[in-house]
């Protein structure tokens, strides 16, 4: 009996760990910024469910420099949120060994303010915060120099810093914040270059409440980013299939109240 019993427990061990590599090898762990992204990614889990049978376990992150550091540790398979610059900085810093595979959407960065609603009455020596990442502080500055606030040194491109200001009539001086934490700075500083999905999240609309806004022709497009031992998978094919349908196109334009603008 009790050899029969070791049997049956011994089957059923088999069965539960071929369920568990079935499972693994249809499953993709993929990290996302929490916030309406991951509302958009939850749709194209969705999606990837009904038209691959491709489960998509999501990992929420409150930063950006933990999903990349996930992905080449092996702790993720794919990441959904960021742009290439950022990307590019971060494997330069970093030496990681992760590629890009698919674009999602532009997501346009914001200048905001509690305390103006217009630009025009931004006073002198008004305090600017903006993101401390390298790539996000230099986008900010290009949004801040599109507003016609500031004037960069050309040879600064996408990386300009505070230092390559060569033109500053208002006087701004500048303070550097975690991305995340720029909703909560509008208290205390007159603007804020915010990205989009921290200021949905904080309830702000960009087409609404920003004073100035990216346009269509920002190379800040979202990517979807992996390792490159990873990209011969047919499973990263499904899931940039699923990113770029139909339907989390639709969900895009209701989350991100029409500010989403598809980059594929």
């Amino acid at each position: 009996m009790q050899n029969l019993i070791k049997k049956i427990l011994l089957g059923l061990g088999v069965i539960l760990l071929a369920a568990c590599v079935a499972e693994d090898k249809n499953t993709l762990k993929v990290g996302v910024i929490s916030g309406p992204e991951t509302e958009l990614l939850e749709t194209a889990q969705e999606y990837a469910k009904n038209k691959f049978n491709l489960n998509i376990k999501i990992i929420e992150f409150t930063d950006y420099l933990q999903p990349n550091a996930a992905l080449n540790d092996s702790s993720l398979d794919a990441n959904v949120f960021q742009h290439q610059p950022f990307l590019d900085q971060q494997i330069k810093d970093k030496h990681y060994d992760l590629v890009s595979i698919g674009k999602t959407f532009v997501y346009p960065m914001g200048i905001y303010s509690d305390k103006l609603k217009n630009l025009k009455d931004l006073p002198k020596g008004s305090l600017v915060a903006i993101p401390n990442d390298t790539s996000n502080e230099g986008r900010a500055l290009l949004l801040l120099e599109k507003a016609k606030l500031i004037k960069l040194n050309k040879k600064a491109g996408l990386f300009a810093t505070p230092q390559d200001i060569i033109d500053n009539p208002k006087q701004l001086t500048f303070t550097e914040l975690d991305a995340s934490q720029l909703t909560r700075s509008l208290p205390d500083v007159t603007i804020a270059a915010i990205n989009t999905n921290y200021a949905v999240a904080a309830g702000f609309s960009p087409v609404k409440d920003a004073l100035f806004l990216e346009g269509k022709d920002s190379p800040y497009a979202n990517i979807i980013v992996i390792r490159k031992d990873s990209v011969n998978d047919p499973r990263m094919k499904q899931f940039v299939s699923a990113l770029q349908s139909d339907t989390v196109r639709d969900a895009a334009k209701r989350i991100f109240n029409n500010q989403a603008i598809p980059a594929w």
